[in-house]
């Protein structure tokens, strides 16, 4: 079996039923060459949408969003709910049989309280495939919300890049971060095509690289690290790169293991 395929979405992405139609459509191509997908996501605009209209404020901590118990079941509604549930239906209209779940389904991650400042924001661990396993060997296509719970039963919002490494790791998987960008950029906003990760921690201490793409770069780096194997950030816009990564081409900014 080919090394499954782990990409994970969010963004604006979110937003358009278009660009969820020509994702989908290669996901699908990429099905019928044999290789399994799993799909992560998060939902940030939809989440800060919700939050605005019920009257919250939302904040961000180093590229997390400060998560109050107050505000983690409209949190888990948008993205566990409407965001999981659209990119459900969105997939069966390409004819692509999906399983909406969270991170909390089939013990498929460890989940635990970051920090009380950050309030009901989670950090997971790879814990159980057997979940995913099935369903991928039935050919079904799992899309993951970044919702987790912990042993006391406690909601979590997850860092949607951060669930998926976990879910990479978990499933040995080759990881694919889809953005509102075209990778990571240079101080001149320029591609970097690829980035190890002694330059990375230069330009996140010169703060070119800071907020939620810091975020997603140490993500990349902790997989492709874990995992011995490169990662890839890349842009949504593009979804026909990912038929290229497969076939051995390189796409977007190519995250090295040290």
């Amino acid at each position: 079996m080919r090394q499954p395929l782990i990409i994970k979405v969010g963004g604006a992405l979110l937003e358009s039923i278009e660009a969820q139609n020509q994702l989908f459509g290669v996901i699908a191509q990429i099905k019928q060459q044999g290789v399994s997908i799993v799909l992560v996501h998060g939902g940030g605009c939809l989440v800060e949408s919700w939050l605005n209209q019920a009257g919250f404020k939302s904040e961000k901590l180093d590229g997390l969003r400060i998560t109050p118990p107050d505000q983690i079941e409209l949190v888990t509604g948008a993205l566990a709910g409407a965001a999981n549930k659209k990119l459900v239906a969105r997939a069966k209209a390409n004819q692509l049989n999906a399983v909406g779940l969270s991170l909390g389904d089939g013990d498929m991650v460890s989940a635990s309280q970051v920090s009380p400042e950050l309030g009901q924001v989670g950090q997971c661990l790879p814990l159980e495939n057997t979940l995913l396993t099935i369903l991928m060997a039935k050919d079904y296509l799992p899309i993951i919300s970044s919702i987790a719970c912990d042993s006391n039963g406690e909601l979590l919002n997850v860092n949607a890049d951060q669930a998926a490494q976990q879910i990479a790791q978990l499933l040995q998987g080759k990881l694919v971060l889809l953005s509102d960008v075209a990778g990571v950029l240079d101080g001149n906003k320029q591609l970097i095509n690829q980035l190890n990760q002694q330059y990375a921690l230069e330009l996140m201490a010169s703060g070119v690289i800071d907020g939620g793409m810091k975020v997603k770069v140490e993500a990349a780096f902790a997989t492709a690290n874990e995992l011995n194997d490169s990662i890839v950030i890349a842009s949504w816009q593009q979804p026909e790169q990912l038929i290229a990564l497969i076939n051995g081409k390189k796409c977007g900014t190519l995250i090295e293991p040290n």
